[in-house]
């Protein structure tokens, strides 16, 4: 009788194994905005438990430590991660809307793979246009009002709808949850949207690509605080996760689209610009506590990898994707793997701001280098950017004119030179420009030669620009091009605003 009953259990568990692998597993991608990777205390915050609850999800997966995004600004990052495509090659390479896109994106492969896929913030940032064929924004509350977006408690009731109608419809799920903090602006004094815990100036660290200055430091404990709350909002999703009791089939991505919305991170492609906290936690398969700091992977990454867990096909052929799974460095002994993305290699782009002014980048990184290339550094042109706006930059510019370093660090942020080639793994921070640097000649001749062959490889408009680079006539007349392109498409959007109204 005992052996029959175990023979019983035996194959009650053998067929629950069974179903388990056979069935597929949801997957839940939730993005910070604005965050920079070292602002997380698993990731090397020195603000001890500043995001506990994102701490938990580390703790009970994988991270990545040498994770980056492909741009420094939100809109192309975010098409990045859900296109797997570089913004020239999905042509998102500003905030602009592409509709005659030729590509399909996350939402129609997950949606042929039999998925409900919805997303919550960032809706029009996440695709190249909008309103796009998600079964579901779950920004928009039951009652028609849209969420709050720096409200904690709606993260909360949106994953939960969400989860739930995936389950009514008895469809694994695709949701993309994207919180709006620590973006500007930041936490405030009497915010009707508290933060759990407040940070004051002399409780924060001052990044060491910026200066240490009580104005400054007042600036970084609204960003701190801002941190905060988004980690609040990530353990609003988890516990509507938890509750649903998928959380055992679900794998969860967690990264944010760029660095701080300050200085020498936000719209830049320097290190602290694109370095992600990436974290990947799949129950039974992830080894708790797990950490990779080998595989240098990026966000183009991300679509191929939700296909290859959702045993969707890649598209192929002129829409192909150009990312690579990391499911073989999720899971490595698994049947018919890719093979991992290269260990020490990741390109990243930059184009224009939010307001249209070109200022293109392109840069290759590997574990100790990084190369960038501006094209739009003549010596005069100052680089227009988002972080214009914040204290910190003013308090810069009053600082300038009484301390030489800051005049310089100034400069750097305001016309660049052609060429910048820094030592990742001794300065971090990107303070020493080594491009003239007699020993590092081989090096930066390398980088060259990969960066030009990734831009051939992937026809990239910028290719002229840098085939030019020492040629001033040449990068002028390339920067010319993309900016009136630009003026243009931003001229043809004011005419039709305009007939509208008329």
């Amino acid at each position: 009788m005992k052996m029959k009953l175990a023979l019983i259990l035996l194959i009650v568990c053998l067929g629950s194994c069974l179903a388990q692998d056979n069935s597929k597993p949801n997957i839940l991608l939730i993005t910070v905005d604005d965050m920079s990777c070292d602002s997380v205390s698993s990731f090397g915050c020195p603000i001890k438990d500043i995001t506990p609850n994102i701490d938990k999800l580390a703790s009970q997966g994988l991270r990545f430590k040498k994770a980056h995004v492909q741009v420094g600004n939100c809109y192309p990052s975010r098409n990045v991660m859900l296109t797997g495509r570089y913004p020239h090659n999905s042509r998102v390479e500003g905030f602009y809307q592409v509709k005659n896109i030729k590509y399909p994106v996350a939402c129609d492969l997950m949606k042929s793979g039999g998925y409900y896929t919805a997303i919550r913030g960032k809706v029009n940032h996440s695709t190249p246009y909008q309103p796009y064929d998600w079964d579901e924004d779950l920004t928009i509350l039951e009652d028609g009002k849209k969420a709050h977006m720096k409200d904690a408690g709606s993260y909360y009731d949106s994953t939960k709808r969400g989860i739930n109608t995936a389950k009514a419809a008895k469809k694994p799920f695709f949701i993309n949850v994207n919180i709006s903090d620590p973006h500007k602006p930041f936490w405030k004094p009497g915010d009707p949207h508290p933060t759990s815990k407040i940070y004051k100036a002399e409780d924060v660290p001052v990044p060491g690509f910026l200066h240490d200055d009580p104005i400054i430091r007042k600036e970084l404990a609204l960003y701190y605080s801002s941190v905060r709350r988004a980690d609040d909002c990530v353990g609003a999703i988890m516990k509507a996760l938890e509750e649903s009791g998928l959380l055992n089939s679900t794998v969860v991505f967690f990264l944010s689209d760029h660095g701080m919305p300050l200085p020498f991170a936000k719209t830049q492609l320097y290190h602290h610009s694109t370095n992600t906290p990436l974290i990947v936690s799949w129950p039974g398969v992830t080894k708790p506590g797990s950490i990779n700091d080998f595989y240098m992977v990026s966000a183009v990454d991300l679509l191929p990898t939700f296909l290859h867990i959702a045993e969707i096909k890649d598209p192929t052929g002129p829409v192909s994707i150009q990312g690579r799974s990391l499911l073989p460095i999720i899971r490595p002994i698994i049947r018919g793997s890719l093979k991992p993305p290269l260990s020490g290699l990741i390109f990243k782009e930059y184009n224009e701001n939010s307001g249209g002014i070109r200022n293109p980048m392109r840069g290759v990184q590997t574990t100790q280098y990084l190369y960038l290339f501006n094209p739009w550094s003549n010596g005069k042109r100052a680089m227009a950017t988002a972080t214009n706006g914040t204290a910190t930059w003013k308090r810069m510019l009053e600082l300038a004119s009484e301390n030489e370093t800051i005049r310089k660090r100034v400069d750097v942020m305001r016309y660049r030179t052609v060429e910048e080639l820094y030592d990742i793994n001794n300065d971090p921070d990107c303070l020493h420009n080594l491009a003239k640097s007699k020993e590092h000649q081989k090096t930066i001749k390398d980088l060259r030669q990969r960066l030009h062959d990734w831009m051939k490889t992937t026809n990239d408009h910028a290719i002229t620009a840098f085939a030019g680079r020492n040629d001033p006539e040449k990068m002028e007349s390339y920067i010319k091009t993309v900016q009136t392109e630009s003026d243009l498409r931003r001229n043809k959007k004011r005419k039709k605003r305009r007939n509208k109204k008329a």
